[in-house]
């Protein structure tokens, strides 16, 4: 069994080289491109400030993400940023708290034990990390940011059969290492609705993994320095072409760390990332089109 029985066995099964005209016709349900996502979104000051700022300069911001676990937030914390992003109908999307850099792992403080990554370890942190999406759930989260396949496998399982609210969204964090088209529709069959694939993915390896799969692509145009520090803002059009639906994950090259606490002065400069990444499309992909404002098809928190 030559090389070329591996590709025509992928294609198959819906796995397919693509190539450099690739140009993906999928869109969100609203029949949007793409959407604007502003990550390592940590309280609900630098949130308000980030949603204020944006309205008042028209910035159209379609997701929140916040990075550092919902067990180090208060149940007043949640409850603002709920009502917040009610107000201003965006997307929140809370990031489970429990996982190995949290616990009491050595190893993952190593650098061949780094590869842990936000994974759990052991049974008990399974549960405690299902506790903790309850919990975010019950104050009104329609949106939870994972990091470990056998908790995204738990979760679905728990939304088929009723003991979870049908209308949670689960998105799979860059954390988690996931980055070929295999991986995707690995995640997807599981219950995946957003997927954010490693980083530094090529154009076409994007489009690999959008040909593969239906779900949402997360997309960094920007990283922090404790992930490269790199920015992608010319490769957006690009991205929307072979990605859509995706969001654009934009204003992380403020931050040190993907775990930054964000000021009320990096939030504005998070803002005028968001609205140097509008420019590029406007310029160079006018035609491109973003979903609308108050679109009903958001995980907008209940």
């Amino acid at each position: 069994m030559g090389m070329e029985d591996t590709i025509n066995f992928l294609k198959e099964i819906g796995i397919y080289k693509s190539f450099d005209d690739f140009v993906s016709n999928k869109r969100f349900e609203d029949d949007g491109q793409y959407r604007m996502e502003v990550p390592g979104i940590q309280s609900s000051h630098s949130m308000q400030v980030l949603l204020e700022e944006a309205e008042g300069n028209d910035i159209l911001i379609h997701r929140i993400t916040q990075t550092k676990g919902i067990m180090l937030l208060s149940d007043s914390e949640i409850r603002e940023m709920v009502d917040l992003a009610r107000s201003y109908h965006v997307e929140l999307f809370l990031s489970v708290g429990p996982r190995a850099i949290y616990d009491t792992s050595a190893s993952v403080n190593t650098s061949e034990g780094s590869r842990i990554g936000y994974r759990l370890r052991g049974y008990d942190n399974l549960v405690y990390a299902i506790e903790d999406v309850k919990r975010a759930v019950k104050l009104g989260v329609r949106g939870i940011l994972l990091y470990d396949e056998g908790l995204l496998w738990c979760l679905n399982q728990m939304r088929d059969k009723g003991y979870l609210e049908g209308d949670v969204y689960f998105k799979m964090s860059a954390h988690a290492g996931h980055g070929n088209p295999a991986d995707a529709k690995l995640l997807e069959e599981n219950g995946l609705n957003s997927f954010n694939p490693v980083r530094d993915l090529q154009i076409p390896m994007i489009a690999a993994i959008r040909n593969a799969t239906n779900m949402a692509l997360d997309l960094h145009t920007e990283n922090p320095k404790s992930s490269g520090g790199f920015i992608r803002h010319y490769e957006v059009p690009d991205m929307i072409r072979v990605a859509s639906p995706v969001y654009l994950k934009t204003g992380g090259f403020i931050a040190t760390s993907h775990n930054w606490d964000t000021t009320s002065n990096d939030t504005i400069l998070r803002l005028k990332q968001v609205n140097l990444v509008y420019g590029v499309i406007q310029r160079y992909m006018p035609k491109a089109k973003s979903s609308p404002k108050n679109s009903k098809y958001l995980a907008v928190p209940e």
